[in-house]
């Protein structure tokens, strides 16, 4: 699988290629972008009303030593964007010891009102400028308030073609992870899901936070150990105890949930990494602050030496949808197994639009 969420990402609307919603599941293809044309920025969600809790506290947060590491790829299922290695320093910072929950936000949008990308009607015009041009606009009928839900067939199926585990469901929102007629009843200590990176942006200003930078992410998903492939160290993620919550079995039509969760699970339902860290890998995606570029790395490390407390690209290329601006995701999900993404290795780059959202993904904060 390519190094995306979706691959590529964009949302399946009325059976469009519609790669500007964030997630599609059919290729956008045949564009003509090049890297001297990196993706537009879209138009982001303004959070001018969001006013800051007040909450100065680093509860339920942990301090993260800062320090100098190689970043990128430590296997060979690393993915060229994982290359090359390239030294990185990043200075201290608190991080929250665990994915933010269905508990957290919940009082964040009872504080603030704040209305998820999700639970908000799509703009044509906003995607439009992600998509290539001529893409044609779908019906109104399909522009509807709606994310991607996760729905496993009962069958084998070729990995190459995600509609047949991924639906476009009207009414799924963080409220209502499986769409209309769910709840989060009794799951408040469950990652929040279906959060864009703009919802989490605006989470963060609330909460005076803010999104980790992604090498500040891989710098405390390694905990403190050396060149290691997972934030547990070598072991593989099927030896030994069950270390995170992914995919056990056959993707994605079987199961077996030798973690003991089929879907997502409640955090800190394992161990943590060196850093004290929950679900630091599995369980849901966590957005990054920064944009996407599969080249970034090579630009790194062609200025030499080690690069102080990077702050990613000043803007998003993603040649597998170059019209699509990008920020970067991090630590794979309960749906990653080693025949499908590996999302769990600590090195694993990911990607989205801002505007992604879907029932595998989620964010954790940092604070300097």
């Amino acid at each position: 699988m390519a190094a995306t969420l979706i691959s590529p990402q964009h949302k399946l609307v009325a059976g469009l290629a519609m790669c500007a919603l964030a997630l599609s599941l059919y290729s956008c293809g045949n564009s003509q972008a090049t890297k001297d044309q990196p993706a537009a920025v879209a138009p982001q969600v303004h959070t001018d009303s969001i006013a800051f809790s007040g909450d100065t506290s680093t509860a339920d947060m942990v301090y993260i030593p800062g320090g100098t590491f190689m970043m990128g790829g430590d296997n060979n299922q690393a993915a060229p964007d994982e290359f090359p290695k390239h030294s990185v320093s990043v200075s201290p910072f608190w991080m929250d010891a665990h994915e933010v929950t269905n508990a957290q936000f919940k009082k964040f949008v009872d504080a603030t009102g704040y209305v998820t990308t999700a639970e908000r009607k799509p703009d044509w015009e906003d995607i439009k400028s992600q998509v290539a041009p001529g893409t044609p606009k779908p019906p109104d009928s399909m522009l509807v308030a709606a994310s991607l839900v996760f729905t496993p067939p009962n069958h084998p199926v070729a990995l190459n073609d995600f509609s047949q585990w991924w639906t476009w469901t009207a009414g799924a929102d963080w409220r209502h992870p499986e769409g209309k007629g769910s709840n989060i009843d009794g799951k408040e200590n469950y990652p929040v899901v279906h959060i864009s990176w703009d919802d989490a942006q605006a989470y963060c200003k609330w909460a005076g936070k803010r999104l980790p930078t992604e090498a500040e992410w891989e710098f405390a998903a390694r905990g403190g150990l050396k060149d290691k492939i997972y934030s547990w160290g070598n072991e593989g993620i099927n030896e030994g105890l069950p270390k995170a919550n992914t995919w056990e079995g056959h993707f994605p039509d079987k199961n077996i949930a030798r973690d003991g969760f089929v879907g997502i699970a409640p955090v800190k339902s394992f161990q943590p990494n060196g850093y004290k860290l929950y679900d630091i890998a599995g369980n849901v995606w966590e957005w990054c602050a920064d944009w996407y570029r599969n080249d970034y790395y090579q630009k790194l490390a062609q200025q030499g030496g080690t690069i102080k407390d990077p702050k990613g690209p000043d803007n998003s290329f993603d040649p597998e949808e170059p019209y699509a601006p990008k920020k970067v995701t991090r630590g794979g999900s309960f749906m990653c197994n080693e025949s499908y993404c590996s999302g769990y290795r600590v090195a694993r780059r990911m990607k989205s639009t801002h505007d992604s959202g879907m029932s595998n993904l989620g964010f954790r904060c940092v604070k300097s």
